[in-house]
């Protein structure tokens, strides 16, 4: 039983201090198979039965416009001139994606987008709508109850929203019309395309598969590589299961910062480090205040006029600095908890990683998107 106890104590101390050992991924989490791609569709209709939240027609042409020429098609012919003043109908975009090797009848979901003014689009119902591809061709006709997951309320003047009510979707509401013919791989050879580039884990790749298959893979750059693969299909389909579920372990990635300089938000990965560097965080505000001053002449002056003159004051306050020595590869994530407990606003700390950048410390590629 104590030997038993030490053993396990033994493999869980191995799984702590050897975590590299269970972080294999799976080669179809770190690639995919060229040609193996889904198809944007896109469509123009009009969505029906909304709640007095619709387009407001008179601003909105295009819908009025929409509305004669499907009731034209279905045998109702409109008088010249009629104007039309409806609140029940939206003119809306519809996108979706079609998979590959999607086949005529199968079901696809639809995104339903207003581009009118419409209030919401919650309640509606989209009409046949065909989607068609960049080769403006038909591959699938949409139609169904729009689902949209915000929710909205409004009286004398208020109005209280939740979410987005001018967007929805609907599961399953595209059905496919026409088949995409997709190849998988060219000839003999199919092409292992990786998420991100990376020359390590494309050598760790080749690698395993030449393990099990001897000489079948080989790497072509530092994103793609070539297997030789059987020619008949379903044993090539056996092939790339086996295949996309051999086990790899990853490189690791390489040390990169994203600062988004919208939101203020600041990424990081656990490569980053910094060199021996001192940060010193201070403030510094200008106050401008400028008064009116009237002049006005004695009370038995004879000559004189009341004048209005500016009186400015500059007044400059500078924060208590701060100076922080941040040792040789210290932890970026340490170093931005310090500097946000000594004051350091989001802005600072964008300032700080850029200026740490531009001295060397920063031992990382910093990205400002």
């Amino acid at each position: 039983m104590k030997i038993q106890t030490i053993i396990i104590f033994s493999f869980l101390v191995l799984g702590i201090l050897l975590p590299g050992f269970c972080s294999a991924d799976r080669i179809k989490d770190l690639a995919s198979i060229q040609g193996v791609r889904g198809n944007q569709l896109i469509g123009y209709g009009l969505v029906v039965g909304l709640d007095g939240s619709g387009d407001m027609t008179t601003q909105t042409p295009f819908t009025v416009q929409s509305i004669i020429n499907m009731l034209g098609q279905l045998g109702i012919n409109l008088p010249p001139g009629t104007n039309l003043q409806l609140r029940n109908v939206a003119a809306v975009m519809v996108t979706a994606t079609l998979p590959a090797f999607a086949k005529p009848g199968q079901p696809i979901d639809v995104t339903v987008s207003s581009m009118g003014n419409a209030r919401s689009l919650r309640g509606g119902t989209l009409l046949m709508t065909p989607l068609k591809g960049a080769d403006n061709q038909v591959y699938a006709m949409a139609q169904g109850n729009v689902l949209v997951g915000g929710i909205g309320a409004a009286a004398g003047g208020s109005s209280v929203q939740v979410n987005h009510l001018s967007v929805g979707r609907i599961t399953g509401g595209g059905i496919v019309e026409r088949e995409v013919p997709t190849t998988i791989g060219q000839g003999d050879y199919i092409n292992l395309e990786l998420n991100s580039t990376d020359f390590t884990t494309v050598y760790r790749i080749v690698d395993v598969i030449n393990g099990i298959y001897p000489a079948a893979a080989v790497a072509i750059d530092g994103r793609m590589i070539q297997v030789k693969a059987p020619s008949d299909n379903s044993q090539r389909v056996m092939f790339i299961s086996r295949i996309e579920s051999l086990d790899v372990i990853p490189a690791k990635a390489s040390a990169k910062v994203i600062v988004n300089s919208r939101t203020g938000s600041i990424v990081m990965n656990q490569a980053v480090t910094l060199e021996s560097s001192a940060v010193a965080h201070g403030n510094l505000s200008i106050i401008i205040n400028t008064e009116p001053v009237i002049s006005q002449p004695g009370p038995f002056a004879q000559r004189g006029e009341t004048v209005v003159t500016q009186r400015s004051q500059v007044e400059i306050r500078t924060d208590e600095g701060n100076l922080m020595l941040l040792p040789n590869g210290a932890d970026l994530g340490e170093v931005v908890k310090a500097l946000t407990a000594i004051g350091a606003t989001t802005q600072d700390l964008l300032s700080i990683l850029q200026a740490l950048k531009a001295s060397g410390s920063l031992r990382a590629d910093l990205e400002i998107i």
